[in-house]
């Protein structure tokens, strides 16, 4: 029996003898349809996680995505050894609702962190030293606890875990991490990373430490640097690369997603030399997206905190023992982390609590399509009208089924847009006028993904 007939007469219906069952069960584990998630080196002990978090940049701008001219050879050899969806997909095109979103498995609009900032009349550096403002943030982040995170999940499975990078949601410790860079003190530049910030930009040591220092334990590294974020400061030995026939601005965009790059290339590389490719998971995504301008600072109006794709699209990735390095083009999005992680790593959790699935779940080997055809989002305010009501700063709501795209406007004196995502995944022809059914029809699963 060929591997391709085994599906298929579990599909019919067909029958099986017990030679054609124990061939089935060694003929797909040798293909890594059962994905083995011990660790290769310590049967029994639990994976080591590594969660690289990119921070404002496209989904076309990687090497293995399809990008001409940036280099990101590290980000490019994970793709090659990874499970790949390159329609992969964030919620919302901002960074905190999108970093509580691939922590919680939730949706901005469940887990209330809609925006960046509540809404508070004040200059910056006047509101955020304001008792109320403070009491206003303090209230987003125990939204945020209402539901159980990766740190406290896997702390209560005895992993240790550091916390590096981006973060928005106070002490870290009180959210579940054992190790921190960032305090999330107010006073002393708390707002989104405070000391946090330097990884990357200033190496990576202190995840070397953390590993080192993690023994027998299990491990989890969230690694969210601000790159290639601004401020646009990259080494000149990158930048003079990409110089030449570009405006400064999108030059040093491109030399900082390199820099991201080697950053990743180098904790990447200190997994491999302590030992660590083996007995840990490594998942790849992009916060949101970004398109630089060309002729100015900022982003472009279609990308970061935008409903298109070039705000929502990123690629993820996921590598770890027993799951074959592929690409699929199925629709993945962050709220499907949580769930497929936990379950990568044998940890019982309740499918009913979490709205997105395990991406390791595959209808066939071949299309290696996750049972769904549709996935959802949303995007806000950057400031939050209200921190316990999200819908008072709701701009848009979108959905994609299989190729098509419905962007849904909040205001209801806006049209809907209708777009082939596949055909046209810069989304320069709206076909809601030519498709009314089929806007109909993607508008009618908005009022149910509101309510998961």
């Amino acid at each position: 029996m060929l591997p391709g007939e085994i599906g298929a007469r579990f599909s019919e219906g067909k029958t099986m003898n017990l030679p054609h069952i124990l061939y089935a069960i060694f003929t797909l584990a040798f293909l890594g349809q059962f994905s083995p998630t011990t660790n290769a080196k310590e049967p029994g002990r639990p994976l080591n996680l590594v969660l690289i978090v990119s921070d404002d940049q496209g989904w076309t701008d990687f090497g293995f995505m399809g990008h001409d001219s940036v280099s990101t050879p590290h980000l490019d050899r994970l793709a090659s050894e990874s499970l790949v969806f390159t329609r992969g997909y964030v919620p919302s095109s901002l960074c905190r609702p999108s970093l509580a979103t691939i922590l919680t498995g939730q949706f901005p609009h469940a887990h209330k962190v809609s925006g960046n900032d509540p809404e508070f009349r004040a200059k910056p550096a006047q509101k955020r030293k304001d008792p109320e403002y403070r009491r206003l943030n303090e209230t987003l982040t125990q939204n945020f606890l209402k539901y159980p995170n990766l740190m406290q999940i896997l702390g209560k499975q005895g992993y240790r875990s550091l916390q590096t990078g981006k973060w928005w949601e106070g002490d870290p410790k009180e959210c579940g991490f054992t190790e921190t860079m960032s305090s999330g003190d107010p006073d002393h530049g708390g707002r989104h990373g405070d000391e946090g910030l330097k990884i990357g930009r200033e190496g990576i040591e202190p995840i070397k430490s953390f590993i080192t220092e993690s023994d027998e334990q299990p491990f989890f590294v969230w690694y969210a640097p601000m790159m290639p974020h601004d401020p646009h400061t990259p080494p000149e030995r990158l930048l003079s690369h990409y110089s030449k026939g570009r405006t400064p601005y999108i030059a040093k965009y491109l030399a900082m997603c390199e820099w991201f790059d080697e950053t990743v290339g180098e904790l990447l590389s200190f997994l491999d030399e302590t030992g660590h490719r083996d007995d840990t998971m490594v998942v790849f995504i992009v916060d949101n997206g970004w398109i630089q301008q060309e002729n100015g600072k900022g982003f472009t109006n279609r990308s970061k905190r935008s409903p298109y794709d070039g705000g929502l699209r990123t690629p993820i990735m996921i590598r770890m023992p027993g799951v074959k390095p592929l690409k699929s083009t199925a629709l993945a999005s962050s709220v499907d982390l949580a769930p497929t992680i936990l379950s990568a790593l044998k940890i019982d959790y309740q499918t009913e609590n979490y709205p997105g699935i395990n991406l390791l779940d595959y209808t066939s080997e071949e299309s290696l399509r996750p049972t769904r055809n549709a996935i959802y989002g949303e995007v806000f305010e950057h400031d939050i009208a209200d921190v316990n009501d999200p819908s008072k700063s709701l701009m848009y709501q979108w959905v994609i089924r299989e190729d098509m795209k419905l962007i849904q406007p909040s205001d209801q004196s806006e049209p809907a847009l209708l777009f082939n995502v596949v055909k046209d995944p810069f989304e320069t022809k709206d076909l809601a006028n030519s498709q009314p059914q089929v806007v109909k029809e993607l508008q009618s699963l908005l009022p149910e993904f509101w309510r998961r």
